[in-house]
């Protein structure tokens, strides 16, 4: 098997493990509060993540000029973290995945027309208006607005705009040095930003918690999902180029609604993978070339 292929076998494997760690998180909200469940979360990533630097000796200076970036980063994936452990508190993990996923390159493409001032084509038209749709769809509309509110649906559309308004961020990481480095920084960030606003009851109370699921499952939204799979990710970027990389992400979605079904007994609503299709459609046109 080539060097290509494994990476390829390794990607599908990565978007796999990003599905999971919805239900897996989903499950862990049982146990503790979402500004909590997230300090828990980056301690074990930042702790994780840094002896793989250190192993694979890449540097973890970032220059100067990085800074702001890395604390504006790292201040609004403490946010979105947050309000997707709201979002998991309230409502689905299947949803959740599902629409996080398929709203997150769609809106931070519009991010992006609207910083450039730039006139979207024909075929960038069509996908933004797909993913309009896709977002009414995922979050249903036509129920009233109280009862999206408590399905958590809120939450995760939240998650989904902080997620993209990140990505502008992270997105330059290159240019200060290594983005495996920048990332580390970035969770850091994420923990100072959070450490004061902790339960510390409930602190104490986690730490006598015996339940093996809560410290499995903690271990692997940290180490597995984000050290590991998230690396690999960033990894093949670098190699086959961030087009090619980013269409493994239309298996998270999929990945996502699976598993809390035959992990968590959720449900697999019409709306649901109506609008994870509406949203794959919207990002294909959006990506696609014009001839």
């Amino acid at each position: 098997m080539n060097s290509k292929s494994t990476l390829f076998i390794a990607m599908i494997i990565s978007m796999v493990f990003w599905g999971l760690s919805w239900p897996s998180a989903k499950v862990i909200t049982a146990y503790s509060t979402p500004v909590n469940l997230t300090v828990y979360r980056y301690a074990v990533v930042f702790i994780t993540l840094l002896p793989l630097l250190i192993i694979f000796k890449i540097p973890m200076k970032i220059s100067r000029r990085g800074i702001p970036f890395v604390l504006i980063a790292g201040s609004l994936l403490a946010l979105y973290s947050y309000l997707m452990f709201q979002g998991l508190t309230h409502g689905f993990a299947g949803a959740g995945g599902v629409l996080v996923t398929t709203l997150n390159p769609i809106m931070a493409y519009s991010l992006s027309l609207l910083i450039q001032w730039k006139k979207p084509s024909r075929n960038e038209g069509i996908g933004l208006l797909l993913g309009l749709i896709a977002g009414c769809v995922l979050l249903k509309i036509w129920d009233n607005t109280d009862a999206v509110f408590q399905s958590g649906n809120l939450f995760f559309l939240g998650s989904a705009f902080l997620w993209a308004a990140m990505s502008r961020f992270t997105a330059k990481s290159h240019n200060y040095g290594s983005p495996f480095s920048f990332s580390l920084w970035m969770y850091l960030v994420t923990l100072l930003v959070l450490i004061p606003f902790m339960d510390w009851k409930d602190f104490q109370h986690t730490l006598t918690i015996t339940d093996f699921s809560f410290w499995a499952n903690l271990f692997f939204g940290g180490a597995i999902v984000t050290s590991l799979a998230t690396t690999i990710y960033f990894y093949a970027t670098s190699k086959i180029g961030s087009d090619k990389a980013s269409s493994f992400i239309f298996l998270v979605p999929f990945a996502a609604a699976v598993s809390s079904w035959l992990l968590l007994g959720e449900k697999l609503e019409i709306h649901t993978l109506a609008g994870g299709l509406l949203g794959i459609a919207a990002v294909y046109m959006i990506q696609r070339k014009r001839k």
